[in-house]
């Protein structure tokens, strides 16, 4: 019974292996994302409007590089480590009926077009929520952000950082002249 079920978890891994690839690509694209930000705030505040472009594709040529490079050592090794780490809480955790019916279920057709319309549903929700609460949730964050600045000693000019340009009154400045 014991290689019943773990053919089973095998075989379950191996329905899964979409979802461990995409969770490898979750975490390659999440770890460039502080790049990213820091990259067009970079942009937007120290170079000159007419270089942003360039600049910005070039940088972004990069982070692609980086992301087709990095994305097969993290995939590969998530689809290594997965049968040692999800199978045995599988096997724990799920008799062998239960796994029948879990490669049943992933492996059927509307498990698939559930799946296919699952970002649609996300989306639909994620962008209702932000619209209702934009109103309430975005004095908090501007409040916030002052609250940081101060607490780092930074000046806030009554305003939150965010919306102060750096850029701006350095390039202001010479025109005063």
């Amino acid at each position: 019974m014991a290689q019943d079920k773990a053919a089973l978890v095998k075989q379950l891994l191996d329905v899964q292996r979409p979802a461990v690839e995409g969770m490898a690509r979750l975490l390659v694209n999440d770890s460039v994302a502080p790049i990213l930000q820091a990259g067009s705030e970079y942009l937007q505040t120290q170079v000159p409007a007419e270089k942003r472009e360039a600049l910005g594709k070039a940088a972004e040529a990069e982070v692609q590089k980086y992301v087709q490079e990095a994305f097969p050592i993290v995939r590969d090794k998530a689809i290594q480590l997965a049968p040692t780490t999800v199978g045995p809480l599988l096997e724990q955790n799920f008799n062998e009926d239960e796994l029948k019916q879990l490669v049943a279920w992933l492996s059927s057709p509307l498990n698939k077009k559930f799946s296919d319309l699952n970002p649609q549903l996300g989306n639909a929700l994620t962008q209702k929520l932000v619209a209702d609460v934009r109103p309430t949730i975005d004095p908090k964050l501007q409040a916030l952000n002052v609250s940081v600045a101060k607490a780092l000693g930074a000046p806030t000019n009554g305003q939150p950082p965010a919306a102060q340009q750096p850029a701006k009154p350095a390039a202001k400045a010479p025109a005063k002249k």
